[in-house]
């Protein structure tokens, strides 16, 4: 075993000697506002930043001169320096300071690698880590989750070494999903956060700003460092009338997804507005908020309003509510007049509920046509697998209104037909309903409670009904439903809509069936309608807090050993990436050229390959598995251009690597859309990528090849695309001239003939730097070692 800090660099030991005046003062200012109404329960020396964020606010509303939205209140009054920034939505980039910083088991590993190399010695924002995507669905809760601690118990030590090391509250196995827990204790109204999870936007149903990122962005925050965000468009959705019966939260999502599509939302925070708001619970907030992950959204948010004071109260924040009132007109609501650069408006008297997919989350069924349109394009009508819960639609509202769906079906002597699995979202809310009965009625109903986890929603599901290959139909109340995304089977036609039509369709067993319209038959013969569902939004009896599954750092940490064993095939320790030579990049080789949809799953695929998160070279053997390849139609089978073999995509790229040999990917539109998996950039960049060159990118996975010192480029002229081949020589020229706004010249020699296009980029002069460095770290130690 070694410990990390002998292996300390001289250059990050001055990174440590220079942060020291950062570790010695409290958390950044933002949060040491005179309120003196602590941030949590577990932050009770950090204060909310209300009269901070008022007066900065003040300041660039004098220079703006106009109303501004409530997402433009809570990001601008969070500048680092409103007197100065330049503040153009979809033009400048944002320094800003962000209140907290949220991390997942999964992607913490690297994030905390990262932190742990800069050399500091705590970090400067309050942080927590969640450990929720390690957990494997088998069996049931107690089993699954007892495994999963002795598999990973060498990945659970180091994260909750490292939190204590440094400052970073821990959050054991089994104590829920990262995004409920941030509900439950954390989130506020005007918070913003950045979390190393696409699906952080959950804390919207807050009214929070809730962002997420890479673990790199993570790092620039913990470090000290301004968060740099491209200043959002906003979209505006006007909602009227008021959810009533089958329609629920999960139905307004479906809906804008289904008319923005999957990109529709990229650059742009979704702001929620209307009369309409007032009768969506806090948690359905959050489902709506939390799956504008979908659209490509870099937030949502609604205003706060009394159904958010009342979940506050409820989970023992009377005082934030109480504070959070006294600035609701100046920071917490939209300026009248306010100008949206997109306003949809849904009316809710007349929302349908939805059932979207197979494949894709924008695919929208309303269900009185679902049958149908499920008939006409061949989807499996017999369903397979019914599962409710995960990150998105976890409430206790969520779990009641299903219960009750569950009651009234077994009034009648019907169960669930096929398998039915429930996923808690927190601890708090397992052991709330156990007490009120709820998961009582689940297991009556043929359900299985399983782990306060992710679970299947991320591929997390030891699946045995099904074999690899075969097509098959599953209804969930997850965010997510990318190909292969749940069970890793790319023949799984997946289902995304609300807990409560998964509960109905469970219990009908087919796509062919309409609770709202169609009548079941009951044990006795005769035909029956289920009633609409219903459910306490708040426990009667308040929550239940369950086990005390949290970890609080020590003041001091400095005595905490962090050890990595050299040896270890989950955890490696990183070096730093190599330096741009100078040099333009020239005669590239092709690695592959991928076909359609490409997400962060697909060139960095979860399920089993979670476990190597913190050992970038193990988990590097998945690079783009999942990418089907232009010249085969197949996935992980690419032609070797130097030997003629076909191989997969992570052998001939170490070849190319071990040869000395460049390389870059091209892609299709909207390139990295889905889970904010930074490992979708790390990987390519270890293996010897030098560039991304794509038609467009998502907006997180853009970021984060930036930050690991690749060019993420895009065709000037889309239909260039068609001119790359798998045995093109790429070059891109200019580089020596890089600069903001600036296209770059790229030539495409194939066969002897050479195209010149024009390639597009959006760096700014900062992340410029990030590649002429190497990689944005490595420009964090350089500004670093030179002060």
């Amino acid at each position: 075993m070694v410990q990390y800090s002998r292996l300390l660099s001289v250059q990050a030991r001055k990174v440590a000697r220079y942060a020291v005046d950062v570790q010695e003062r409290q958390f950044h200012a933002s949060c040491a506002a005179a309120s003196k109404v602590a941030l949590s329960k577990f932050d009770q020396n950090v204060y909310l930043p209300y009269e901070k964020l008022q007066k900065n606010l003040e300041v660039v509303k004098k220079r703006l001169g106009r109303p501004l939205t409530l997402s433009e209140k809570v990001l601008y009054s969070h500048l680092d320096d409103p007197a100065n920034q330049d503040i153009e939505r979809g033009v400048s980039y944002l320094r800003l300071r962000p209140d907290r910083v949220a991390m997942q088991d999964a992607t913490a590993q690297m994030a905390m690698l990262q932190f742990i190399s800069s050399g500091l010695k705590r970090v400067a924002v309050p942080s927590t880590i969640h450990c929720d995507h390690l957990i494997e669905a088998q069996i049931g809760g107690e089993k699954d989750l007892a495994r999963a601690k002795d598999i990973n118990a060498e990945v659970y030590k180091f994260l909750s070494t490292a939190g204590a090391k440094y400052g970073v509250g821990f959050w054991k196995p089994g104590s829920g999903i990262i995004h409920q827990i941030i509900l439950e204790n954390y989130a506020f109204p005007g918070l913003l956060m950045i979390g190393t999870d696409s699906h952080t936007p959950n804390g919207g149903g807050l009214g929070g700003l809730c962002i997420g990122v890479g673990g790199a962005d993570a790092v620039d925050v913990m470090a000290n460092i301004p968060w740099e965000l491209k200043c959002p468009n906003v979209i505006g959705v006007k909602l009227t009338g008021k959810i009533s019966g089958w329609t629920s939260p999960k139905d307004v999502i479906l809906k804008v997804a289904d008319i923005l599509t999957v990109k529709g939302g990229t650059g742009a925070i979704v702001e929620y507005m209307g009369n309409g708001v007032d009768s969506i619970s806090c948690t359905g907030m959050a489902t709506i908020c939390n799956m504008g992950a979908e659209i490509g959204a870099t937030t949502s948010i609604f205003p706060f309003n009394k159904r958010m004071a009342d979940y506050l109260a409820s989970t023992g924040r009377s005082a934030i509510a109480a504070e959070a009132g006294k600035y609701q007109g100046s920071v917490l609501t939209a300026d009248s007049g306010a100008k949206y650069d997109q306003v949809i408006e849904i009316n809710l008297d007349t929302l349908e509920p939805h059932i979207n997919g197979p494949f894709t989350p924008d695919l929208a069924h309303p269900i009185s046509k679902l049958g149908a349109n499920a008939k006409k394009n061949g989807y499996p009508m017999d369903i397979r697998v019914g599962l409710i819960g995960s990150c998105t639609n976890s409430s206790y509202e969520d779990m009641g209104r299903c219960a009750s769906i569950a009651k009234n079906a077994m009034k009648h002597g019907l169960k669930s037909k096929i398998p039915f699995n429930v996923t808690p979202g927190s601890e708090q809310i397992r052991a709330t309903i156990e007490r009120d009965g709820i998961a009582k009625t689940f297991k009556e109903f043929g359900g299985t409670v399983l782990a306060n986890a992710c679970g299947p929603c991320i591929g997390q599901w030891d699946r045995k009904d099904v074999k690899k290959g075969e097509k098959n139909t599953i209804v969930t109340s997850y965010n997510r439903n990318f190909t292969g995304r749940n069970d890793a089977n790319p023949a799984t036609h997946c289902f995304v809509t609300s807990p409560e039509l998964v509960t109905a369709l469970s219990i009908a067993g087919t796509l062919n069936f309409n609770p709202l319209t169609d009548e079941l038959t009951g044990a006795d013969g005769k035909k029956f309608k289920l009633d609409s569902p219903y459910g306490d939004e708040l426990p009667q009896k308040g929550f239940d807090p369950g086990m005390d599954t949290y970890e609080a750092p020590p003041s001091d940490g400095t005595s905490v050993k962090v050890d990595v064993d050299p040896k270890s095939q989950r955890l490696q320790l990183l070096e730093p990436f190599d330096e741009w030579n100078g040099k333009d990049l020239t005669e590239m080789t092709v690695l592959i050229k991928v076909k359609g949809k490409c997400t962060t799953d697909h060139i960095s695929a979860a399920g089993p390959w979670l476990k190597y998160r913190g050992h970038l070279d193990n988990i590097s053997n998945n690079m783009f598995i999942g990418a089907t390849n232009i010249e085969n139609n197949e996935m992980n089978k690419i032609k070797n251009q130097v030997t003629g073999e076909w191989a997969g995509v992570p052998d001939v790229a170490r070849f190319y690597k071990s040869k000395g040999i460049n390389w870059v990917a091209v892609g299709d539109e909207n390139y990295g859309e889905g889970s904010s998996r930074e490992h979708a950039a790390l990987e390519p960049r270890h293996l010897g990528a030098r560039a991304i060159i794509t038609k467009s990118f998502a907006r997180i996975h853009e970021t984060n090849l930036k930050k690991q010192g690749l060019l993420p480029l895009t065709f000037a002229n889309p239909a260039d695309y068609d001119k790359v081949q798998p045995t093109s020589k790429i070059s891109i020229l200019g580089l020596n001239n890089f600069a903001p706004g600036k296209q770059l010249d790229c030539e495409i020699k194939t066969d002897g003939k050479v195209h010149k296009i024009k390639l597009n980029h959006s760096f700014n002069q900062q992340q410029i730097e990030w590649f002429k460095a190497g990689s944005a770290l490595n420009r964090m130690k350089q500004i670093a070692a030179n002060k």
